[in-house]
């Protein structure tokens, strides 16, 4: 079977089992003569006007408004866009406005079906938002002509929505986030109703699954309110979804039972009516459970509405062509007539299908929107593209003086509860535009500190309800991303810590983020906002008792692959480091930071100024723990990482004793995109400055936490690369110690001494002499740590002892 067999357009779902009684749970109202008349007449013509200008988009060049006969060389070259989508979405947009305009609703949309960009663009040209930012997109004939030749060609709008698009907080491509992307936006937005719609192919995705649940965790005192639109149209890109062969009794019952108060949208015959009384019922349940709350009185789970909006696919476009149904099926998905440009009879139904929306009724002869349609558009700063919160909402964190939380060096600190301190303190001075998303793990990470000022905002814990708490703890890692997007694109700063191995779930969100900012960055009217910040801990290193599902440190390299100006990557060595870092990624606007370190107790090896030192030169050398304060190096030894770094200073102290003609200098690296060739990333170190660090040409072993093959990519710019060598986490590892981690990995201090040794000997003839005997003996010494590890069950008693170099 090539493609979905379908015997009528839009097929209804067949009846389920569930009992008819179900259907009294929807929410029921009155919509027959609704609207007024003008009201009615305003939506229709706005409608039209959208859906001509979305149809147009895909298919024209020229005569954008039918002036004359289509003829081929009128029809765009390479027909791309969505037209299935936008229908739907172009309804919304109008009701919205209705709305907007007749009470003063402060709202934004949100749209998860982002490929229904002409929806969107046709509605913010009618709405004049584009001309605001684009001079070129003017309300008139030039500016639609522009808008529709230009949509999907090389220079022109793309397909799908992105950070080029007036009013979108979210990247349109990839599906199942819309929901908790709008989530986020309203948390600490009181006045703020976003409006989602929610495809019902994005309602397949696991991450759409359990932002559902988001309204567990929305407090109506503090925060706005969310509006899901479940779009059902029925079909995916060549099958039915799931959402459309769920009859009324299955949709109640499933949202229902997600908390919603359900209203289905499907009278076709009277959708105006429909749609416009079944929003307006929405916000009123809204603010009925919202004035509740900020009386005092708050609703115990309360039933926030949703609607579900039925409506065909490519719904008032071509409805059959060589017998196969369009409308209502998944062909109207993308282009409905693809080959418009070359065949003769699909040409004269594209001139047909746009001639059925009346232009002549919805267009002046400057092309401007007749009156009529002007009647439904919100002014200034209400209309939907123009919300301040989408594009010039950025309000800095206040943070606390790093410095004056930080620890002498040589004590044993956790870096995690040491900023957990600091993140304490930003809390206490940032109330209401901070916020932590936590996997379920901020107390195992050690950064329960924070819950001595704030709690958890979980709305559905009697212990944690409407109290104001500043941590969302659910156990969806697409979730949390979700709302930290939605949080940030709309001016406030987040935070993202959660378990190194698991952070990956995230990638490609956080990749399409990154897209976003992108295109952000090069739109000169989106001004910035604060970073995403992800805090990676219990690392691999010391994840040896949950074992080798806990150990993957790859979200390094999904970081390291982003657009250079966007991403930074730190290693902090100790706990004063990492509080410089946490200090600057918080303030930090339009990056992607990660922060990668560990929550057990280390060593803090530098005093704050020579940390603050260390942290703004992204590397140094370690005077303490090398030969002669670094200087005339036989090798070059570098830790990148908490444990990594551990190993290479007692790799060092080692030698000492083993092998004391060997000079050794020791390096750091805590900024990781320094290492990049220079001029490939804005950190990257000079040759010069490389070359002082590194030397020209003496042996550099790496001891890196990540992968070794990010580390060779980053490095694989440089010359000499030769006489590098590099360990990391090679996928080994199971429930063991934590040395034995180290030595599995060929990442201990001994596996470092015999790279020290091997690479030292090239230079110094003294150490050739002894090496062979030396590098025999410590790899006696790893096999003989082993078997203590083996036979009792643990580390040797003194193995993680801070090193002496007396």
């Amino acid at each position: 079977m090539p493609a979905q067999q379908i015997a009528q357009a839009n097929p209804p779902p067949d009846a389920s089992l569930l009992p008819k009684d179900m259907l009294k749970y929807e929410a029921q109202i009155n919509t027959k003569n609704y609207l007024s008349p003008d009201e009615h007449k305003s939506l229709d013509l706005f409608t039209r006007a959208a859906n001509y200008i979305s149809a147009a988009m895909i298919f024209l060049n020229d005569n954008v408004l039918l002036e004359k006969k289509l003829s081929s060389d009128m029809i765009k070259p390479r027909l791309l866009g969505h037209w299935g989508t936008c229908p739907g979405l172009v309804l919304v947009y109008a009701h919205l406005n209705r709305v907007i305009k007749k009470t003063g609703l402060d709202a934004l949309y949100v749209v998860g079906p982002g490929h229904g960009a002409p929806a969107i663009l046709s509605c913010l040209w009618l709405e004049d938002s584009m001309s605001t930012f684009m001079p070129e997109y003017s309300r008139n004939y030039s500016g639609l002509k522009k808008l529709i030749s230009g949509f999907s060609v090389p220079g022109g709008f793309p397909s799908h929505i992105n950070a080029e698009t007036p009013g979108a907080i979210h990247e349109g491509g990839e599906l199942g986030y819309a929901l908790s992307v709008s989530f986020g936006a309203v948390m600490d937005n009181p006045d703020l109703i976003v409006a989602c719609v929610v495809g019902d192919g994005e309602a397949e995705t696991g991450p759409t699954a359990t932002a559902w649940h988001a309204t567990k965790y929305i407090d109506p005192a503090e925060s706005g309110a969310v509006l899901p639109i479940l779009h059902v149209n029925g079909f995916k890109i060549s099958e039915r979804t799931i959402s459309g062969v769920m009859d009324n009794k299955e949709m109640i019952a499933l949202y229902t039972g997600y908390g919603y108060q359900v209203r289905i949208v499907e009278d076709i015959d009277d959708i105006h009516n429909d749609l416009a009384a079944s929003i307006d019922w929405a916000v009123s349940e809204i603010k009925k459970i919202q004035k509740a709350a900020r009386s005092g009185s708050p609703i115990v789970k309360p039933r926030w509405p949703m609607l579900v909006l039925r409506t065909p696919k490519g719904w008032t476009g071509p409805k059959i062509h060589h017998g196969e149904f369009i409308e209502g099926s998944f062909r109207s998905h993308q282009v409905p007539l693809p080959e418009a440009k070359t065949n003769a009879e699909e040409l004269q139904m594209l001139q047909k299908w746009l001639e059925s929306y009346g232009p002549k009724e919805l267009f002046n002869r400057d092309g401007s929107p007749v009156d009529a349609i002007m009647k439904i558009l919100p002014e200034g700063g209400k209309r939907m593209g123009m919300r301040d919160e989408s594009y010039r909402a950025y309000q800095p964190l206040q943070t606390p003086d790093w410095r004056e939380l930080t620890f002498e060096a040589g004590q044993e600190i956790s870096c995690m509860k040491a900023i957990g301190q600091f993140i304490k303190e930003v809390v206490i001075q940032n109330p209401k535009t901070f916020r932590i998303f936590s996997p379920d793990e901020l107390v195992s990470n050690k950064l329960d500190a924070v819950l001595d000022v704030t709690g958890r905002n979980f709305q559905w814990d009697v212990a944690s309800r409407a109290q104001g708490g500043r941590v969302i703890e659910i156990l969806s890692e697409h979730t949390c991303q979700g709302m930290l997007q939605g949080y940030t694109l709309t001016g406030r700063t987040g935070l993202f810590p959660s378990y190194e191995a698991f952070l990956g779930i995230v990638h490609t969100m956080m990749v399409q983020y990154s897209k976003f900012c992108k295109m952000a960055s090069e739109t000169t009217w989106r001004q910035p906002c604060g970073s995403l910040n992800y805090l990676e801990t219990s690392t691999w290193t010391r994840q040896e008792h949950n074992g080798f599902s806990h150990q993957n440190p790859s979200f390094i390299g999904a970081v390291l692959n982003l657009k250079a100006q966007f991403a930074r990557v730190y290693l902090p060595p100790d706990a004063n480091c990492f509080l410089s870092t946490i200090s600057h990624c918080l303030r930090a606007k339009n990056y992607v930071n990660l922060m990668v370190g560990s929550k057990q107790p280390t060593p803090v090896w530098l005093s704050k100024e020579d940390a603050e030192k260390h942290c703004v030169a992204g590397a140094s050398v370690w005077k303490f723990c090398s030969v002669d304060e670094g200087v005339d190096p036989d090798v070059v030894l570098v830790g990148i990482g908490v444990e990594m770094t551990f190993e290479v200073i007692a790799a060092a102290a080692l030698l000492r004793k083993l092998m004391p003609a060997l000079r050794v200098r020791v390096v750091n690296v805590t900024d990781l995109m320094i290492l990049s060739p220079y001029g490939k990333h804005p950190h990257a170190l000079t040759k010069d400055s490389f070359e002082t660090l590194f030397t020209p040409d003496r042996h550099v072993h790496f001891n890196y936490h990540g992968y070794p093959i990010e580390l060779r990519g980053l490095l694989g710019g440089r010359p000499g690369t030769e006489r590098i060598t590099i360990e990391g986490y090679a996928e080994e590892g199971t429930t063991t110690s934590p040395f034995d981690m180290m030595l599995c990995n060929h990442t201990s201090r001994f596996d470092v001494a015999i790279a020290a040794v091997r690479g030292g000997a090239q230079f110094n003839k003294r150490v050739a002499v002894d090496a062979h005997e030396v590098v025999s003996y410590l790899k006696h010494l790893v096999q003989k740590e082993r078997e203590y590890i083996y036979k009792h069950g643990k580390d040797s008693d003194n193995i993680f002892d801070i090193p002496k170099f007396d």
